[in-house]
């Protein structure tokens, strides 16, 4: 009788156990859509953001290579599915096979917003952004031809859609080694627009994530210090990424805002907070990141997603004038993504020659 008992004792409690981790797992992801305009997407509760949330499905870094873990929020990790396609070429033959839908969106709703701009602060840190605002920049560009901005890629294969007609098929591949489907393309259009404007710039199409994804951020580090060695006249460093925001059920959702009747993706600016030391320039960027927003905001209304300021790193601590930025998502058209780095240029050449 009494081991009968302790049966049914130990699974009531395995029962309630498992209820709880049902219930905190459905918190997550209700929370993991706050930042959505979509009600769909919010109701159900099932979007899982890749770069621009916290998700154990990310893309952004790999535990292991985040320079500063946040203490609470679980790090952005390596997706494997994600990392396994990677294609050398683009894909020859039709598609084929299941369609699954792509829906667009604004993504506007951040934790704290400053007249036409948001922000979406997941530190302790409490944000004074007038004074942010207001401050000089921590560097200045000369006035000559030097090359004083790098743009790069951590995330190199990164890739987008090539059409925009509301699905993706099965075999649709995330990644590639061809340049002009993904990052390389936006950051070939950022870099040229610079040029026009005035203001030296230099792209590194290196492949940091492939063959390996594992350790993309240490050779992307290496590669920037090789670039600021032989140009020590560099001030700005942009790392250049694509996000991805996909439902269980599939759907891939694609942020965009239009100027004058085109489309284009929106971008998230990212800033990094130092809460374990080693990153001595983290309020600097922090001046520059919010500085950038305001002004892409201004030119071009609804053109970022919320600041994303949160305690990580990734790279930004090379300099004083390091930013990572996520154009679009998966979903978007490479069209799409070109059009934002043009917009992204324009922004960031007024900001730096002011």
């Amino acid at each position: 009788m009494k081991k009968r008992h302790w049966k049914m004792t130990v699974t009531a409690s395995a029962l309630a156990l498992v209820m709880a981790v049902s219930l905190s797992m459905v918190v997550y992801r209700v929370r993991s859509c706050i930042a959505l305009e979509d009600e769909a997407a919010l109701l159900s509760g099932k979007l899982s953001f890749v770069n621009g949330d916290m998700s154990a499905d990310s893309t952004t870094a790999t535990a292991d290579e985040a320079p500063t873990q946040p203490p609470v929020v679980r790090p952005l990790a390596e997706t494997p599915t994600d990392t396994e396609q990677v294609r050398e070429k683009p894909q020859d033959t039709p598609h084929s096979g299941t369609t699954y839908p792509v829906k667009e969106i604004r993504v506007s709703n951040g934790n704290m917003s400053y007249d036409n701009f948001t922000i979406r602060n997941t530190t302790d840190y409490d944000l004074d952004v007038e004074s942010l605002l207001s401050a000089e920049l921590p560097f200045s560009l000369e006035d000559n031809h030097e090359v004083q901005v790098l743009v790069y890629h951590t995330h190199t294969c990164e890739r987008y859609l090539t059409e925009d007609n509301g699905e993706y098929y099965e075999d649709y591949y995330p990644r590639s080694t061809d340049g002009d489907l993904g990052v390389v393309a936006v950051g070939e259009k950022l870099v040229d627009t610079l040029k026009k404007n005035g203001i030296g710039a230099v792209h590194d199409t290196t492949l940091h994530d492939y063959p390996s994804y594992e350790g993309s951020y240490a050779r992307s580090w290496e590669t920037i210090s090789a670039y600021k060695e032989k140009y020590p006249s560099i001030k700005v460093t942009i790392d250049l990424h694509r996000d991805a925001m996909t439902t269980d059920d599939g759907t891939k959702y694609k942020p965009t805002f239009e100027v004058d009747g085109d489309k284009a993706a929106q971008i998230m600016i990212m800033a990094g907070y130092d809460t374990e030391g080693g990153f001595d320039f983290w309020h600097d960027n922090l001046i520059f990141a919010m500085q950038l927003q305001k002004r892409c905001e201004d030119h071009y209304p609804g053109m970022t997603r919320p600041l994303n300021f949160g305690e990580y790193t990734y790279n930004m601590n090379f300099n004083n004038g390091s930013l990572l930025i996520e154009v679009g998502t998966d979903a978007n058209t490479v069209d799409e993504a070109c059009r934002s780095g043009g917009y992204l240029a324009q922004a960031l050449s007024e900001l730096l020659k002011r």
